[in-house]
């Protein structure tokens, strides 16, 4: 595995990668890595000749100062995650190299309700700041596949409707969220939870499949207010469980509304922030290839 710190040097290996016809793939991560990123590698492997990894802890998207501080970092141990699977390239840039000076790299797009629901009202100019790192750090690699899983299942519509509106040559392709053998989702702020809300956990995911099961007997209305209840009277600090139609993310009033159907979850589980989704109903299969 080559390790790049310095963007130039980066671009002018891939850009003899370029020259030989192979192609590149492109997986963006904050570091901690866990299991669910190495199938973002893995699947990246299957498709492209070249797989580049970055880990960049972005500040623009923190809307909490003490949040990225607390951000788990564990290069020593991702480098060793990254070269177990044979991962081509991990570039690991500085706040400097990513954002230089004198670089604009602001976005003037519009993402209209995508942004203002869920995630975007409970985290003001987080998806801005997402948005703003991953369009950078596309002009950086220039890869021709994008891999994201659908645990940010938000940030993946946001990213699908920036590379719409800029006409972006990358593709987005979507893996399916990897989860712990109680059903958690995987995530690198699981390893901060207390012993007892560990345990507690798998508690969104059951929840979420209790949804799913009862689409047909049940209105979308009635089971966010299940769900809110249930997770309250567990302990957890539920911020939201929305049902919504998976394009437009706008909320649902019976379950024959869309051919595609999520419902997604924040919740504090004392001092660390979960989220979790799952595809309730689905007929769109592109959606998520």
């Amino acid at each position: 595995m080559l390790l790049f710190k310095k963007v130039a040097d980066l671009q002018q290996y891939l850009q003899k990668i370029s020259n030989e016809g192979k192609t590149i793939g492109f997986v963006p991560t904050m570091g901690a890595l866990h299991q669910g990123h190495l199938s973002l590698v893995n699947r990246a492997k299957s498709e492209a000749s070249c797989t580049v990894v970055s880990i960049f802890v972005n500040p623009t998207q923190f809307n909490d100062k003490k949040d990225l501080k607390k951000y788990p970092r564990t290069l020593g141990n991702d480098i060793e995650m990254l070269s177990s699977v044979q991962t081509t390239v991990l570039f690991a840039p500085s706040v400097e190299e990513v954002y230089p000076k004198g670089l604009d790299t602001s976005l003037d797009l519009d993402f209209g309700q995508l942004a203002t629901v869920m995630e975007g009202a409970f985290r003001p100019g987080h998806f801005d700041g997402m948005a703003q790192v991953v369009h950078r750090l596309l002009d950086i690699v220039k890869p021709d596949m994008l891999f994201m899983g659908q645990k940010d299942f938000q940030q993946l519509t946001i990213v699908r409707s920036m590379l719409k509106q800029l006409n972006h040559k990358t593709s987005l392709v979507v893996c399916p969220i990897i989860r712990e053998k109680d059903g958690l989702a995987m995530s690198s702020r699981n390893r901060r939870l207390t012993p007892t809300y560990r345990e507690k956990a798998v508690l969104l995911s059951q929840i979420l499949s209790k949804v799913k099961s009862n689409i047909h007997n049940r209105t979308p209305e009635s089971m966010s207010k299940m769900a809110l209840k249930t997770l309250t009277d567990a302990g957890f600090r539920p911020e939201y469980f929305d049902i919504v139609d998976g394009v437009t993310l706008q909320p649902v009033k019976q379950f024959t509304d869309s051919d595609f159907i999520v419902a997604l979850t924040a919740a504090w589980a004392g001092e660390i922030r979960l989220i979790d989704n799952m595809v309730l109903k689905e007929q769109k299969k592109a959606i998520l290839a």
